[in-house]
């Protein structure tokens, strides 16, 4: 049905942010997605998750205006209302991802793509080929073996919960299920979260978990070292060193972690390497097919939505000849719990197993006066992990306040390998909470 420079399958945020660069570098570009243009990120994950803690942010702040002179008689949420504010904002930004792609010529098709070689992708019964091809397609909530699992929502259903729970299990304390702790536990929902490692958020430092977590209690009751064994309709049974044990909840979530789609387009059969179900690639994105790439969740090395972005710009960069590759060591990780933390480099512990000598620093968040006069004694702190020879930060671990709009800036600093006298001399904006790094590094 027609030749392209490149064809894209999937529209997610690796899919429509590398349509876009492909196009504005002069690829005529087609991108296939088979739902929703957005991915889940924009329709199922990312956008109406925040939108919805936005509203329970704005809900804990007036209960609690009290403490700063506002006096509010009666506070209720109006979860319908939340909901259909959640479907507006998930439509504006699905109209504008399209525009933009249309502003610069991408051809977009709905449909499910399969590929019938390297060359060539077959859609709705028609086939189109390409020049390149570029596998943006994401992946989908893990399920696993266990009695039962199937019955529980996933990240995907419960956002289209009609009411606010009056209970909720979270089985798996990562940050999807620490996000929807948060969420509903701000309501009101009485919220367990079942988690078989012995601290929650793996992703994040040990430290900034612990705080967290303990920030949540008592509002969400917490089961680590938990293994579940079984979950029989609003009872998840489970097994931990007390040995055995159950938690009920009127709703429960089913939050253990996300798998690459890969399944049912023919990769295999045109000899395309996987890696455990996701899609090798090398630090350019490139596969060990010529001429194939792939970007985001389905390569399995950083599921994040802002990962996929990068991968993507990766991929067409190499397509066009422009030097660039891959780098992890910076990615930040952010969890937009209430309150926030975020973290990007190493841990200490991370830093040491890997040889390093290391020096660590943390100050409570109240060291920023922006902090203090915003969130009180509300609990937070700043980390940073420095190498103790070169004094270079290896990592910035942050809990509380708005961290999410800062690690950015931590992450910059990491990629640059800044050392603690480099960030000395940088003049931070009074009063910040960003302010809580440039504290942090007179420590050493």
């Amino acid at each position: 049905m027609g030749h392209h420079d490149l064809i894209i399958i999937g529209g997610g945020p690796g899919g429509y942010n590398a349509a876009e660069r492909a196009a504005a570098g002069g690829l005529n570009t087609l991108l296939v997605e088979k739902e929703q243009m957005g991915g889940v990120c924009l329709n199922r994950g990312c956008i109406p998750t925040k939108t919805l803690l936005a509203a329970a942010k704005h809900y804990a702040i007036a209960r609690d205006s009290a403490d700063f002179g506002v006096r509010v008689d009666t506070v209720a949420m109006d979860w319908p209302t939340a909901m259909k504010r959640k479907a507006k904002t998930v439509r504006a930004l699905r109209s504008g991802v399209a525009a933009r792609l249309k502003k610069h010529g991408v051809t977009i098709l709905e449909g499910q793509a399969s590929l019938v070689d390297r060359g060539t992708v077959a859609v709705n019964g028609d086939t189109h080929s390409a020049d390149r091809i570029l596998l943006a397609t994401g992946s989908r909530p893990f399920v696993p073996p266990i009695p039962g699992a199937e019955s529980a929502l996933t990240s995907r259903e419960i956002l289209d919960l009609g009411h606010i729970p009056e209970s909720l299990v979270v089985i798996g304390g990562g940050v999807i299920g620490i996000e929807f702790a948060s969420l509903f536990s701000t309501l009101g929902t009485r919220v367990t979260v079942v988690e078989m490692l012995p601290e929650i958020l793996p992703s994040l430092d040990a430290d900034a978990a612990a705080t967290l977590r303990k920030r949540l209690e008592p509002s969400v009751a917490f089961r680590l070292g938990a293994r579940v064994e079984a979950v029989e309709g609003s009872t998840v049974r489970f097994t931990d060193a007390d040995g055995a044990g159950t938690a009920e909840g009127e709703v429960v979530l089913m939050s253990v972690g996300r798998r690459p789609v890969t399944d049912g387009m023919g990769l295999e059969s045109i000899g395309l390497d996987l890696n455990r179900g996701a899609v090798a690639v090398d630090d350019r994105m490139r596969t060990n097919l010529p001429g194939v790439w792939a970007a985001g969740d389905c390569t399995g090395r950083s599921l994040l939505a802002h990962s996929a972005y990068r991968m993507g710009e990766v991929a067409v960069n190499d397509m066009l000849g422009r030097p660039d590759r891959m780098r992890y060591d910076a990615v930040p990780s952010v969890v937009y719990s209430l309150p926030e933390a975020a973290g990007v480099g190493l841990s200490a512990d991370e830093a040491r197993k890997a040889g390093r000598s290391v020096e660590v620093k943390s100050l409570p968040m109240q060291y920023s006066g922006r902090y203090l006069a915003e969130y009180g004694q509300d609990p937070g702190f700043g980390q940073i992990v420095v190498d103790a020879e070169s004094r270079v930060l290896l990592g910035v671990h942050l809990v509380g306040g708005s961290c999410s709009e800062i690690i950015w800036g931590a992450s910059a600093l990491i990629e640059a390998e800044f050392r603690v006298e480099d960030v000395r001399e940088l003049i931070f904006p009074h009063p910040t909470v960003s302010e809580i790094i440039r504290e942090a590094v007179w420590e050493f």
